[in-house]
């Protein structure tokens, strides 16, 4: 007699869907990874590919590639439309089908403008690879058009550079421009002197970085400051255009914009008809299934649940891993005919650059601000890269950068000196 494994369908090769994947080596599964990207993005380093900093093969590994070892995994580059509840099949935009026993949703998010979808193509946020190469690419040529432009106000507005909102990657953009219009270009230039440009931070809250204790988020405020960065609070932005944006009844030309003030789900709740909160992530069971049917997951960024002594778990690495951990050792305990319980976060800390070498970690009761919070951050970061090459890469760069400020990626592509705007 021949027994059939279970199938797994997991769609989303991020840092959940990866984990996931991982921990069911070895169990009696045949397990499916589908991703609309053949490749596993190291989303906390992707602001540093935007500012010149890293290449894109620094922080992105090939998920075919990544799989190789595992035969029982098979690799689909494809974009999901749906789920059919009733047939367990996950619906791909071809028309075909991926049959499930167990389905696993870990399909991440996308950009959030307040009803203000029209901004986002004068705003592009910081997602995917291609936002940021994009985003590169508006950052350096707002440098050569500047060096051609002879009318002072438009070359003002080509070195004024708005970030809108200040989490942790508004302030990393911002003190990483910041710096590197003045310390990396300045000799670069003939007819501009970079150093005047404006970088400029708007946040429509109270202060810098919410989710860290006031004292970190007063001393980040206080170095963006140091390095040049203008921090606007309490000033949320009413309009975005071409040519700038308006916030506190306030016009600003600014020929870049970038946009980091939030995220919505992806479409999983709708998908699934499943309850969902205001962002659209999925309100999902403490063990982390959608109400209603156990045999489907979701975990990472797009669900919501309280498992943080009661808090919302928040929308970061470690806590799409862990979910994606307890996400497998429910499906093998399953298998063994055993239950597993509720899933609890637990905190590893928070960390946020602020220049190269700045940075703030609150671990709870330990805060460390500055240079040694740099060095911590940059070893967390490296030790959890995938592979000695990309962390032996990574590490030559960021010392390059910290002990000659240069930055070896400043490569302008997607097209030529033709630029509109």
């Amino acid at each position: 007699m021949t027994t059939t494994p279970h199938r797994v369908v997991i769609v989303g090769a991020g840092f959940g869907g990866l984990e996931t994947t991982y921990r069911l080596a070895g169990a009696p599964v045949e397990i499916t990874l589908i991703d609309r990207r053949n490749h596993h993005l190291f989303q906390p380093l992707l602001y540093q590919v935007a500012t010149a900093s890293l290449a894109t093969s620094e922080i992105a590994w090939p998920v075919r590639h990544l799989m190789r070892g595992r035969r029982e995994v098979t690799t689909l580059f494809a974009t999901v439309s749906g789920v059919d509840t009733d047939r367990r099949c996950v619906l791909i935009d071809d028309g075909s089908e991926v049959p499930y026993d167990t389905l696993v949703l870990a399909t991440g998010a996308r950009h959030a403008y307040f009803g203000h979808d029209e901004w986002e193509q004068f705003a592009p946020g910081l997602k995917t690879l291609e936002d940021a190469t994009t985003l590169r690419r508006h950052i350096l040529v707002a440098f050569e058009r500047a060096e051609r432009e002879t009318d002072p106000e438009r070359r003002a507005a080509r070195l004024t550079f708005v970030i809108v909102g200040a989490g942790p990657t508004g302030v990393e953009l911002a003190g990483t421009i910041a710096e590197m219009a003045h310390h990396t270009l300045p000799g670069d230039f003939r007819n501009i002197d970079t150093t005047k440009a404006r970088v400029v931070l708007i946040e429509a809250g109270p202060r810098v970085l919410a989710g860290f204790a006031d004292d970190l988020s007063a001393y980040a405020q206080a170095s963006l400051e140091k390095i040049g960065v203008e921090v606007v609070l309490g000033q949320p932005v009413t309009e975005i255009d071409r040519d700038g944006v308006v916030f506190g009844g306030t016009r600003l030309n600014a020929k870049t914009r970038i946009w980091a003030a939030g995220v919505r789900a992806s479409p999983a709740a709708e998908w699934l008809g499943a309850p969902s909160d205001r962002a659209g992530r999925v309100q999902v069971e403490s063990d982390l299934t959608i109400p209603g049917h156990p045999e489907i997951f979701a975990i990472g960024d797009t669900v919501n649940i309280n498992a943080w002594e009661g808090k919302p778990v928040p929308g970061i690495a470690p806590a799409a891993k862990q979910q994606g951990r307890h996400v497998a050792e429910t499906i093998r305990a399953r298998l063994r005919g055993e239950t597993k319980g509720a899933f609890r976060y637990k905190h590893a800390g928070s960390l946020a650059q602020i220049g190269k070498r700045l940075a703030v970690i609150d671990f709870g009761r330990i805060k460390l601000r500055g240079t040694i919070a740099w060095w911590i951050w940059g070893i967390a970061h490296i030790y959890f890269l995938i592979g000695l090459r990309h962390r032996l890469s990574v590490a030559l760069s960021w010392l390059w950068i910290y002990s000659r400020d240069q930055r070896a990626a400043r490569l302008i592509t997607q097209g030529s000196s033709k630029v509109v705007g």
